[in-house]
């Protein structure tokens, strides 16, 4: 990853001394709300689809050995009532793998085809397996293994017409500027359960706002520079742990666009079963953003 924005080392010694007029307010573009529009829909499609955030029904983490499933009481791994068999199989984690073995009876499939025994997760692979309206998948947690199961019957997620969010405001419309770090700077990241991860930053996004630069460590992601930031709305209008940001990778030159009516919220703000990593220290900024998503209403997150 360092030799992805080496390149940007000379340019930004260059441009460091740029003055703050030059991270104002970006161009917007002609078909600038049409392209937002474009974008919450785009959202509300992710998040609604068969295994979006919406439509989770549970997360229950497996014992070494074998766990029973089904949405019998006395089962291991419980199902939500009516979904399935009281008795559906057996998840056996060994070894970081798990099997599952489907009861008689019970009709579990791969890709429209029954299975009665398969592996699914062999430490890489996590095959999506369904029962009627239910689809379910091993999440992994570090050393941890556990089930994540989604529902398609998910009436509220079919309802579903995105979060609250603050009027479209350009100003908000920003440009920005990657510096890079001469050496990959790894960083602590906590997530909602108090568990500290180590990301790797390849640098930091500087934009301006009212005559103040500012800046938020960055991580890689595939569609971008992936940012996580609280700003002074989250104590009373946005999410309280903070909001996440997809901003394009930089040009040639370190510029690149940030633009906070993208800003959104993360899983954890209207999901329980979620571990999502939350905004670190440094980027906490003394500003109140008035762009973006708002705190979810009527979900039931962290």
């Amino acid at each position: 990853m360092k030799n992805v924005f080496s390149t940007f080392l000379f340019l930004s010694i260059i441009i460091v001394g740029c003055s703050q007029n030059e991270l104002a307010q970006a161009p917007v573009p002609d078909n600038y709300e049409q392209s937002i529009t474009d974008w919450q829909e785009y959202r509300i499609g992710v998040l609604t689809d068969s295994t979006g955030w919406l439509r989770i029904k549970d997360l229950i983490w497996l014992e070494e050995g074998e766990n029973s499933f089904g949405s019998g009481n006395d089962q291991d791994i419980q199902f939500h009532e009516g979904a399935i068999p009281d008795y559906a199989g057996t998840f056996t984690l060994k070894d970081g793998t798990v099997m599952m073995n489907v009861a008689d009876g019970v009709e579990i499939t791969y890709q429209g085809e029954s299975v009665r025994e398969m592996e699914i997760f062999d430490g890489e692979e996590r095959p999506r397996v369904e029962h009627e309206s239910l689809i379910w998948f091993v999440d992994t947690q570090g050393d941890d293994h556990g089930i994540r199961i989604y529902d398609r019957n998910t009436p509220k997620a079919d309802a579903f017409t995105g979060f609250p969010a603050y009027e479209l405001d350009t100003d908000w419309h920003l440009q920005g500027r990657f510096v890079p770090y001469e050496d990959e700077k790894v960083i602590s990241v906590m997530n909602v359960l108090g568990d500290e991860i180590e990301r790797e930053s390849p640098g930091k996004v500087e934009f301006s706002f009212d005559g103040k630069i500012y800046s938020l460590d960055a991580f890689e992601s595939r569609s971008g520079l992936f940012l996580m930031f609280w700003d002074e709305t989250s104590q009373t209008e946005t999410y309280q742990a903070g909001r996440y940001m997809i901003v394009p990778h930089p040009d040639d030159h370190g510029n690149t666009i940030i633009d906070f009516n993208k800003a959104y919220n993360p899983p954890c703000a209207f999901s329980v079963f979620t571990t999502c990593q939350l905004p670190t220290p440094q980027n906490r900024l003394q500003i109140a953003i008035e762009a973006g998503e708002k705190r979810p209403v009527d979900w039931e997150g962290i």
